[in-house]
């Protein structure tokens, strides 16, 4: 697989990047509606290089910054998911307060078409942007059309429950089915991030942690999971995890991800982890003393090898 590569300074994008036909959108998680619209825009144009122009904040991050957490993916998940898809270049926007001034004709003229010097774009039904959410799809193509750019406008793509969509897939996870949220994903949703120091209150257990914040990634249903964790290497670990606020031993405001790596030893702190989620096995509770949370988290760790194992092997 060609390794993607990240663009992250629009006005300094280097001269074996331009050409390319490219998707637009947030494609936070990068899902099935997703790899449609990247597949559609390169079977437009397959003779140019296969990209994406997306925007890093999410811009609802940027206007609604007291919503909760929401994103399925950060960078770089969301880059290692557009790779997988055959992307070879990601131009990724920083959406600051100037950027969001931008009008819609300048976002297309100076970004699209003069910095990125695309040759093709294509975007979904949906797609607004601009100052104010000023362009929209036939606002695109006229632009790119007067600019010399092809433009396909590329249909949603729906099951029978309508079109898949992010928000489709954080009510899934936030509802407790990963692997549903899974087969709109087309894989297992993953949180990706950094391990760091806990209370080692799992390896007094008998079951050490790696502890990683959720931080701007959406939290889903609050339980313990079956997962596999991807380590800097690339090697996959099966694992049982716990997101949630530890009920029993503290009432904390701060949910996090604890994952215990099944048959694992070696120091994971500072290194960055891909945690995927496969089943939910229980919801979140509390227990009468360590001595019942310890002999549960046995039962839990039995539980998620047997279906890992009977699942994924």
């Amino acid at each position: 697989m060609t390794k993607a590569r990240l663009y992250t300074d629009w006005r300094n994008i280097p001269a074996e990047a331009h050409g390319c036909a490219a998707a637009l959108g947030n494609f936070d998680g990068v899902h099935l509606g997703h790899a449609h619209l990247v597949n559609t825009v390169y079977a437009a144009r397959p003779d140019l290089p296969r990209a994406v122009v997306t925007f890093e904040p999410h811009p609802r991050e940027l206007f609604r910054p007291q919503d909760p957490p929401f994103r399925l993916t950060l960078s770089d998940e969301r880059l290692a998911a557009l790779e997988a898809l055959g992307v070879r270049h990601v131009f990724q926007l920083p959406f600051d307060a100037a950027f969001a001034e931008l009008t819609a004709a300048q976002f297309v003229r100076e970004v699209l078409h003069e910095a990125l010097q695309l040759r093709h774009v294509g975007c979904g039904p949906d797609f607004a942007f601009g100052y104010r959410r000023g362009g929209n799809v036939a606002f695109l193509g006229e632009q790119a059309l007067a600019l010399g750019m092809g433009c396909t406008q590329v249909p949603a793509l729906a099951d029978a429950t309508g079109p898949y969509s992010s928000s489709r897939v954080r009510m899934l996870l936030q509802d407790g089915y990963p692997e549903r949220a899974a087969v709109e994903l087309g894989r297992a949703w993953a949180i990706r991030g950094e391990v760091q120091h806990g209370d080692k209150r799992g390896r007094l257990l008998g079951f050490p942690t790696a502890n990683i914040p959720l931080g701007r990634h959406l939290e889903p249903a609050r339980g313990v999971y079956a997962v596999t964790v991807r380590l800097p290497g690339g090697q996959s670990v099966f694992g049982v995890a716990n997101i949630g606020r530890r009920p029993t031993i503290n009432d904390g405001q701060e949910s996090r991800l604890e994952v215990h790596l099944f048959d694992f030893e070696g120091d994971l702190y500072g290194q960055t982890l891909s945690v995927a989620l496969h089943a939910l096995l229980r919801g979140e509770q509390r227990f009468d003393g360590l001595d019942a949370l310890k002999a549960q988290i046995a039962r839990d760790a039995q539980q998620a090898r047997h279906l890992l194992a009977t699942t994924l092997s």
